[in-house]
């Protein structure tokens, strides 16, 4: 008897359960949008988006051009339902015109005390908050700070080649990532803290492996992940923590540093600024910006630059080096470029930042394999998506499928051919505006893209001066990271490196 009742309870809590979720899974349909297939009771579209098989931004693409006519798509996170904008015009609304709906990218709100750090990130600060904190950074960011970085930039590119070079004495080819992976972790932590790892000397360090370790993704931590995911209000009951151990290593190096700073001189770098904006925020004469910084912000930004700097210019380096091994004919010509503007091997930071051809290979591969892959943009008022009927309510989240609109043959000719001759002028002036968005688009694009770009074509520029890159025999396809998340090539992913003859 008590068997009979236990299961008819069960039923009943089922049956309640499955009617909850089959009435949210409704929402885009009672509103006439379409709606991405696959959708599971309760679990909505999260299965599709974690996946390793079958990445998200394949999916992604998958519906966007099952779209048809139609501009707009629903998804649901569990039964909380999410939309995707597949129009230029849509995306350069939400990301430039509108931009007062949409201040914010989707916003965690992490309630343990560990969780503080993540918290104040730039990438998750929101409104007035991160208005202030913007603006205190985008002063490192400018062309004359990047010219003033140069020279340091420049050591360690010349590191890299040393590196390489050793590096061949007893390897026959040259693993792309850890190889990039060093260089871009020494050019941060010398241009934004004043600090030499030695990583590039000793082919590894303290600060590589930790950085490393923050982006291992555990089944422990995919679980924690998914579970915020799916369950947010109860996460934050339950105070759950998401701040690595790694990140405290990192924070403790920042104050560390901090403290030096304050007791010696200043080098005007990232660090610096936020330092000055905390210390003369009470200043009324001063030129330095108003907006108040605490501690913990700072730390916060510190590390933001270290994750965002490391893994995302690495992986679009080695996605360059890749391609150009495969397609030799823009390899020699980009050489031939780099070679007359050279002097002594020595290329100026104004005659880099002008080399056309340079400039074209790395965006197009940004076309071809835009790290961020998927953007989005949390609504904060009702906004009525212009076109449509649809009217989003405050803290709606809109995705918008960056690789999907880089692959549109609407847009753009033989998509999945490397063909850097589309960003040479006048051919770049032709591109449709909200098509190509490898750094977002809009006030809120990604704050570091000079620094990245100066640091990839610096690197490139120094190899191809004195290596032919080729493919490993048999290994000529360009392979990516199964890991769910940003687009990474594998880490076994490798090239030769052949010394180039004098002539």
């Amino acid at each position: 008897m008590v068997m009979l009742v236990v299961l008819a309870v069960l039923v009943v809590v089922v049956t309640a359960v499955l009617a909850y979720s089959k009435h949210h899974l409704n929402y885009w349909a009672l509103r006439g949008v379409p709606t991405a297939p696959g959708a599971l009771p309760i679990l909505g579209h999260m299965h599709k988006f974690i996946s390793k098989k079958y990445p998200r931004w394949l999916y992604a693409d998958e519906v966007y051009r099952s779209l048809g006519d139609s501009t707009v798509c629903g998804f649901y996170e569990m039964m909380k339902p999410t939309l995707m904008i597949a129009d230029p015009e849509l995306v350069k609304a939400v990301l430039i015109k509108d931009f007062d709906y949409f201040v914010d990218r989707r916003i965690f709100n992490f309630t343990s005390d560990k969780d503080e750090i993540l918290n104040e990130m730039l990438t998750q600060a929101s409104g007035t908050h991160w208005k202030g904190i913007r603006s205190v950074l985008s002063p490192s960011f400018t062309s004359g700070r990047m010219k003033g970085m140069y020279p340091l930039v420049e050591q360690k590119a010349d590191a890299l080649l040393d590196y390489i070079h050793r590096e061949l004495k007893t390897k026959t080819s040259i693993k792309l990532k850890k190889c990039f992976g060093l260089y871009t972790l020494e050019v941060i932590s010398s241009c934004a803290f004043g600090m030499d790892t030695n990583s590039l000397r000793d082919g590894h360090s303290t600060f590589n492996t930790q950085v490393e370790n923050i982006f291992k993704t555990s089944t422990i931590r995919m679980i924690k992940i998914i579970f915020f995911l799916c369950f947010p209000k109860l996460s934050n009951v339950l105070k759950m923590s998401f701040t690595q151990p790694e990140v405290f290593f990192f924070r403790d190096v920042i104050i560390e540093t901090i403290k030096q700073r304050e007791a010696g001189e200043k080098r005007g770098d990232f660090l610096d600024l936020m330092m000055e904006s905390r210390d003369h925020q009470s200043d009324p004469t001063s030129k330095t910006s108003k907006y108040p910084l605490k501690m913990s912000t700072i730390v916060a930004e510190s590390i933001l630059f270290i994750l965002a700097g490391y893994d995302t210019t690495a992986n679009t380096i080695s996605f360059v080096a890749f391609l150009l091994a495969q397609h030799q004919s823009h390899q020699q010509r980009l050489r031939q470029e780099l070679r007359e503007i050279a002097v002594d091997g020595t290329i100026s930071y104004q005659d880099l930042m002008e080399a056309k051809y340079l400039d074209a290979c790395i965006s197009e591969t940004l076309r071809l394999y835009p790290v961020a892959h998927f953007t989005e943009r949390q609504c904060t008022k009702p906004y009525t998506v212009p076109g449509t009927k649809v009217v989003l309510t405050e803290k709606s989240v809109i995705g918008i499928p960056i690789w999907s609109l880089h692959h549109d043959p609407r847009y753009w000719s033989d998509p999945e051919t490397f063909s850097p001759d589309r960003f040479l002028p006048p051919n770049k002036d032709q591109i449709k505006s909200g098509t190509y968005l490898p750094f977002g688009l809009g006030p809120r694009n990604c704050i570091g893209m000079r620094f990245a770009l100066m640091e990839a074509k610096l690197v490139l520029a120094k190899i191809l001066l004195h290596y032919e890159m080729t493919c490993v025999p048999g290994k000529d396809s360009l392979t990516l990271s199964e890991v769910p998340g940003l687009m990474r090539p594998s880490e076994d992913l490798s090239l030769v490196f052949t010394p180039m003859t004098q002539e």
